[in-house]
């Protein structure tokens, strides 16, 4: 029986043999192919030389593909393979590549980088294809403690964590701590989760808790998704962290006027009231609405206003944007809190570009630093002791 068997191994080695043309070199490319998807990009990238770009300014698919050695017809033709797969019209300029050439001159492959984390892989010689590769991400999670002695960034990055949490507080913390008035000795503590590709960061997942703290005063923030599409970050009595209005229209700059009903005018040389802020900051930086409202009118203002947007929140609240570069809204159009409704510039009697904001309660001017912003709902009474829960081992995990 042993025989038998040996007989009928040793056969098809030797069928495999003789044949040694076509069912051999059959096995071979079934094996090979098999090899080449444990490659993380499909292919083995060992057997090729490899060229590194950048997609120019004005590129097209056909044009890109056609520099990197395609033929335009044959450009044309892997942009309709790869269809499905791949949108050509999103192209941008800017985004890195890597071309995989035979022989130095013979292109086989094309990796286009979409993100950090997602490529398209477009195979070229031979039969035409493309497919999606994305690549693994980690999420760690960190832990931060930032002192302001100078500034948030400068100070955020000394203590080692990642700039990009600025964004992440300035949203948790938008409707509570005014970003442009940080003091001296002014804290954060937090306990993030971190996204890492090939060992790069690409963003914050989440923050799950931070504190905010000034003197005795401690502002603490915890994440609780109820599952409602609202809100997600609260104090520990449950009340969420987000108001009727934000406390500024516009990100990370430096106010540059203040409110004073006794103003020397920078431009008319005259002292005069200036009910608003003014906000320094580049021409083009968005200006947002800082609540939900109804633009009462969107165009040129009188008295040097320049372009200007007026929002009516509610019954008691108006807001003005002065001297914009540009508007993104229209009279009468719905608005919502956060959203962009034009962009700072110098339009009107300006000495530079800034955003002059002002308020009105029931017709009259206040103070918008001064603004007091009512909560939106609280969380549900029954997810009270969850929060209390977990604010007070998070807190605990920080200290």
């Amino acid at each position: 029986m042993k025989r038998i068997l040996w007989a009928v191994v040793l056969g098809v080695s030797v069928v495999s043999c003789l044949n040694g043309g076509r069912r051999g070199a059959a096995v071979e490319a079934v094996a090979e192919e098999k090899k080449d998807t444990v490659y993380p990009l499909g292919f083995c990238t060992d057997s090729f030389s490899v060229v590194t770009g950048t997609i120019s300014s004005g590129d097209n698919f056909i044009g890109w593909m056609t520099r990197l050695g395609m033929s335009p017809q044959r450009a044309h033709s892997l942009s309709v393979a790869a269809d499905s797969v791949f949108d050509v019209r999103k192209l941008r300029a800017g985004n890195t590549y890597q071309a995989y050439y035979k022989d130095s001159s013979a292109l086989h492959y094309v990796v286009y980088d979409n993100s950090h984390v997602k490529q398209t892989v477009f195979r070229v010689a031979d039969s035409l294809s493309a497919w999606t590769r994305v690549k693994p991400v980690e999420v760690v999670d960190k832990r931060a403690d930032v002192t302001i002695s100078s500034s948030l960034w400068v100070d955020m990055t000394a203590a080692g964590a990642s700039p990009a949490l600025i964004s992440e507080l300035s949203d948790i913390y938008a409707w509570t701590v005014d970003f442009f008035g940080l003091q001296k000795g002014d804290r954060f503590r937090m306990r993030y989760r971190e996204r890492f590709c090939e060992g790069e960061s690409i963003g914050i997942e989440r923050v799950d808790y931070a504190e905010f703290l000034r003197g005795g005063t401690c502002l603490p923030a915890v994440y609780f998704d109820q599952g409602d599409g609202g809100n997600t970050y609260w104090n520990e009595k449950g009340e969420s962290m987000r108001k009727a209005f934000l406390k500024a229209p516009l990100k990370f700059t430096r106010i540059s006027s203040g409110y004073s009903l006794h103003r020397l005018h920078p431009v008319h040389g005259v002292v005069r009231a200036h009910t608003g802020i003014d906000y320094a900051a580049p021409t083009g930086t968005p200006v947002m609405s800082i609540g939900d409202g109804t633009v009462l009118s969107a165009g040129w203002g009188k008295g040097g206003a320049g372009n200007m947007v007026k929002v009516r929140h509610n019954s008691v609240y108006t807001t003005a944007y002065l001297h914009l570069s540009r508007i993104a809204v229209k009279a009468g159009q719905r608005v919502s809190q956060g959203q962009v409704i034009g962009y700072v510039g110098m339009t009107g009697t300006a000495t530079g570009p800034h955003l002059d904001f002002r308020v009105w309660k029931n017709g009259s001017p206040v103070n918008p630093l001064k603004l007091e912003s009512p909560p939106s709902e609280p969380v549900r009474p029954e997810n009270l002791p969850l929060i209390d829960s977990l604010c007070r081992t998070l807190r605990a995990s920080l200290d």
